[in-house]
């Protein structure tokens, strides 16, 4: 799975013109929006740090950590930083409008609660709704005065994108959620590879500095956006070991390695791979290899 992508790296990979914009360090927070004209075929698995709204007239499937769905007419997808996700079109012909955004932007100036609480941002929510005829015209006709005001030389005209904004999530929010979710067949098998891909992508520690992020398997599956359950439950039944497990083997493989080929000091190595004082990786890595990480380094020189 991929890291986290940044409006910066956003930017970066779609090639997509950038319109004079809110920047976060403005204290306004970031919007744009974009035709999905020359949109990609296929978007990597991936968390985004913002928001993302868009209408999707063109087939494909959007994948989760544990399901997916078909998307064979036009539909409105919602997505939020903490849930991961791919877009996989089945052909060229992909049109329609997406906007993108940050909390800050929407909540500048309103007195909205937290956006991950809305029912269409929500983790474990449901993000895609497919629009009829009519729907898909007001919504159409959001997108392009959106389109059109970004580019206008109005003074307020992020205060008229946000309305814009405002009127498209309570528009969506009359309509009825999509239910025709699919599960996939080697849903285990799946979760447990993002696993991997995730606990791998920690590693290597290259300085004291950056720490280990994710230690517990609820930091996991959190990050994964499924429940610590069902990912406990696919590795256990795909790898034959707990997530615990898989934690402890690769924090101690990199325990090891740090001892045996830097010169940092056993508080750096500990602070490196998350801990809070030297003293609780000591007695981890005693408990796990029966030798403390002073002795291992005594028994090389």
């Amino acid at each position: 799975m991929e890291s986290s992508e940044s409006l910066q790296e956003f930017y970066r990979r779609t090639q997509v013109r950038v319109f004079p914009s809110c920047h976060s360090d403005s204290g306004l927070g970031h919007f744009n929006v974009f035709s999905r004209d020359n949109c990609a075929l296929v978007t990597p698995y991936s968390r985004r740090d913002f928001y993302k709204v868009s209408l999707i007239v063109g087939k494909g499937k959007l994948h989760y950590a544990d399901k997916w769905i078909r998307v064979d007419k036009p539909a409105l997808l919602f997505s939020n930083p903490v849930v991961p996700y791919s877009w996989e079109a089945d052909d060229d012909d992909q049109k329609g409008w997406f906007c993108l955004f940050t909390d800050q932007f929407l909540q500048n100036g309103t007195r909205l609660g937290n956006l991950q609480d809305s029912p269409l941002f929500r983790i474990g929510g449901t993000p895609v709704f497919f629009v009829n005829d009519e729907q898909q015209k007001t919504v159409s006709g959001i997108f392009e005065k959106m389109m059109a005001e970004i580019e206008s030389d109005y003074i307020h005209k992020y205060d008229m994108l946000r309305n814009y904004l405002h009127l498209l999530i309570h528009e969506t929010m009359k309509m009825h959620p999509a239910e025709n979710f699919e599960h996939y067949q080697n849903a285990s098998q799946r979760v447990a590879s993002l696993f991997m891909e995730l606990l791998e992508r920690q590693f290597p520690i290259d300085s004291p500095d950056a720490y280990l992020k994710l230690r517990s398997p609820n930091d996991y599956a959190e990050s994964l956006s499924i429940h610590v359950n069902s990912l406990n439950r696919s590795v256990k039944e795909v790898t034959g070991k707990t997530t615990s497990q898989q934690i402890t083997s690769r924090i101690i493989q990199e325990a090891n390695a740090l001892l045996k080929h830097t010169d940092w000091n056993i508080s750096e190595i500990a602070y490196g791979l998350g801990f809070e004082e030297p003293a609780y990786f000591t007695n981890y890595f005693k408990k796990q290899t029966g030798n403390t990480p002073n002795a291992l380094r005594s028994d090389l020189v």
